[in-house]
């Protein structure tokens, strides 16, 4: 795992290619540079970690290319939970929570992802506020609808009777 410029690979990238990814969904070029200019962006190859079980949670990450599989804890092995994708945010709900990451998180394929650490995301409410809030409602609709997900697989595993 590498560092990237952020500044290069939004050229590289283009505004209008961010723009797509739903956790930039409607923040101006302007924020969206910002994060990629003052963030870390990694460049990860196949199989690279990002992050382990346990390790602090001071970061969330967005996904620029390629994607991240989830894996979760449990009774000494991981389960595969999801694959994050362009645009997807990973590690937002440890971070705002102030809990160690619960799982481990693998580059599936050769990948970008933007480190939003809490300080950038402070400084970003700081200096850019209504940006700010688009991020956090584009982050907040994102939890949501994985929130109506596992309701739907809850349900169905009770129905089964797991």
């Amino acid at each position: 795992m590498r560092l990237l410029d952020g500044a290069l690979l939004l050229d590289e990238l283009g505004i209008d290619h961010l723009k797509d990814a739903a956790v930039f969904g409607a923040l101006s070029d302007k924020a969206i540079a910002y994060l990629l200019k003052n963030g870390r962006v990694h460049v990860l190859h196949k199989g690279d970690t990002v992050v382990k079980t346990g390790d602090p949670s001071g970061s969330f990450f967005i996904v620029l290319k390629g994607s991240i599989a989830y894996y979760q804890a449990s009774n000494k092995h991981r389960e595969h939970i999801y694959d994050f994708h362009f645009g997807e945010a990973i590690g937002f709900v440890s971070m705002i929570a102030l809990t160690p990451w619960p799982g481990t998180a693998i580059a599936a394929s050769d990948s970008y992802v933007l480190e939003v650490t809490t300080d950038l995301f402070y400084a970003l409410h700081c200096e850019q506020p209504l940006d700010f809030g688009v991020l956090l409602i584009n982050l907040s609709r994102e939890l949501a609808r994985r929130i109506l997900t596992l309701i739907e697989v809850v349900a169905e595993l009770k129905k089964r009777g797991r």
